[in-house]
């Protein structure tokens, strides 16, 4: 082996390393979902699959309320992105484009935001919503998701807003454009990775979160998410490990699919939003 090789052979080991630990979990519970049962109770494992059923996704689409708890998840997600879109633009293009007095502050309290732990805010947020009797609803987890979100979608978003020349809106605006329409037809569009990787971020954030999920929605089972709903899949004989397995998968494939389809833009955002500006 040539030098530059043997140099790179440690980095390359431990990259190796980290993958199988990353993906070998998730190749698991598609091997499991793709297993049959007695496979499965086997007490010796085997890591290559033998024979493949597909019960297991029947059983899991069957189950009393998966599809009320994927729409419950598919609504408060929705809300949340399209919440932190506007906001986050709004601010971003506040934060880029005008001077006023608090700027830096404000920049400093959304950095802050950003970097603190969310689960601090557990105990808080449930005290807040019993208060004000918002327990048990959906919006509640959507304004949540939306909070926790925000501060990095408008950092996200004001890197790319400041990497945009002003002077370009001003072109548009000497050629009779208002303000507000230069924004939606010169800038808006230049802004596409950058709203791509924020809300896929978001997506992500609202989709796979269970702590609040679980805290808030209480008393009306019909509102819980896939999260939640999944933490408590079983049958009269215990947990059904194949079904759970299959409805993992099932909840996963959202966020998989979404992600291979803008995986060029969403790489070009996140790169962008961490060196512009």
């Amino acid at each position: 082996m040539t030098p530059r090789v043997l140099r790179r052979l440690p980095l390359n080991t431990a990259a190796a390393l980290v993958f199988v630990v990353a993906v070998f979990p998730v190749y698991w519970m598609v091997l499991t979902a793709f297993r049959p049962t007695p496979d499965i109770q086997s007490e010796t494992p085997r890591f290559l699959p033998v024979s493949v059923t597909l019960e297991h996704f029947r059983d899991a689409v069957a189950a009393d309320g998966f599809w009320i708890f994927w729409r419950n998840s598919l609504l408060v997600t929705a809300g949340c992105v399209v919440l932190a879109l506007v906001v986050a633009l709004a601010a971003a293009f506040a934060v880029a484009r005008m001077n006023w007095r608090g700027r830096r502050g404000f920049i400093l309290m959304v950095f802050i935001a950003q970097v603190a732990p969310w689960e601090a805010l557990l105990i808080p947020m449930y005290v807040i919503a019993r208060d004000a009797d918002l327990l048990d609803r959906l919006a509640t987890l959507s304004l949540i998701y939306f909070m926790v979100t925000l501060p990095f979608t408008i950092v996200t978003l004001r890197s790319f807003l400041a990497a945009v020349p002003a002077e370009l809106e001003e072109a548009a605006q000497v050629d009779g454009c208002t303000r507000t329409a230069a924004f939606r037809r010169v800038t808006l569009p230049l802004l596409a990775p950058g709203l791509l990787a924020t809300s896929l971020f978001g997506f992500i954030t609202a989709w796979n979160e269970f702590a609040f999920a679980n805290m808030l929605i209480i008393k009306n089972q019909d509102d819980r998410t896939l999260p939640v709903w999944l933490s408590s899949f079983s049958n009269v004989f215990g947990t059904d490990w194949g079904a759970t397995m299959a409805a993992s998968t099932l909840f996963a494939l959202p966020v998989l699919v979404l992600f291979l389809v803008l995986q060029g833009r969403v790489a070009a955002g996140m790169t962008g939003g961490a060196v512009k500006g």
